[in-house]
């Protein structure tokens, strides 16, 4: 009898923690619909100084650009940060994937001989001197510009931060294939872990060298 009733109590022990369980256990997928979109990010003004300054105008090359309307669509506005840029004489630097070469960049922000360039996929600090390049040259803030914001941006800028670069996005001269994606790295950047204190984001228009 007394074994019959621990075996009882024991079931409805089990049955107890599993519920529990189970309602602490939901993932992001039993929640997705519900999910709401945070507040926008703030967005900074910033006075860069053109000595410590680098341009990062990442992955502006046609193989990729041309398949993002939205990257497209940015042209203008990252040709008007290059033109302010290069007349403040900021460090630009372009990147491209591997075996895509500089001569593939945009013609609207097609790259001068002696601007530096560098290749890799997501993150441009892998398997490149680009860190050497920003430190020969006294660089301790970055502005990223290009394509993709949840690829090159995210992944570059993060890498940037925890190397102890100052970041500054410029939104506006940055896009995706969604906007989702944009939203989701826009929030990611000045929320993340260890980086958020080194990242700002802007619009062209807030920015000054």
């Amino acid at each position: 009898m007394k074994h019959e009733k621990w075996l009882a109590a024991f079931a409805l022990l089990a049955v107890s923690a599993l519920g529990t369980s189970s309602l602490h256990a939901a993932s992001i997928i039993d929640e997705w619909a519900s999910v709401k979109a945070p507040p926008p990010p703030a967005l900074k003004a910033v006075t860069a100084d053109p000595k410590t300054t680098a341009l990062i105008m990442a992955d502006f090359v046609q193989p990729i650009c041309s398949h993002y309307p939205r990257c497209m669509a940015s042209l203008p506005v990252a040709k008007k940060m290059l033109a302010a840029a290069r007349a403040a004489n900021v460090l630009v630097v372009y990147t491209s994937i591997p075996k895509v070469p500089i001569s593939a960049v945009e013609a609207a922000v097609a790259a001068k001989g002696n601007e530096p360039f560098v290749q890799s996929f997501t993150d441009k600090f892998l398997n490149t001197d680009l860190e050497k390049i920003l430190k020969d040259h006294g660089i301790t803030t970055i502005v990223m510009t290009g394509v993709s914001s949840n690829g090159a941006i995210i992944e570059t800028s993060s890498e940037a931060a925890l190397r102890g670069f100052k970041v500054v996005v410029a939104l506006d001269a940055t896009s995706a294939a969604t906007t989702y994606a944009e939203q989701f790295v826009a929030w990611q950047l000045v929320n993340g872990p260890v980086i958020a204190s080194d990242i700002t984001l802007t619009t062209s228009d807030m920015l000054k060298f």
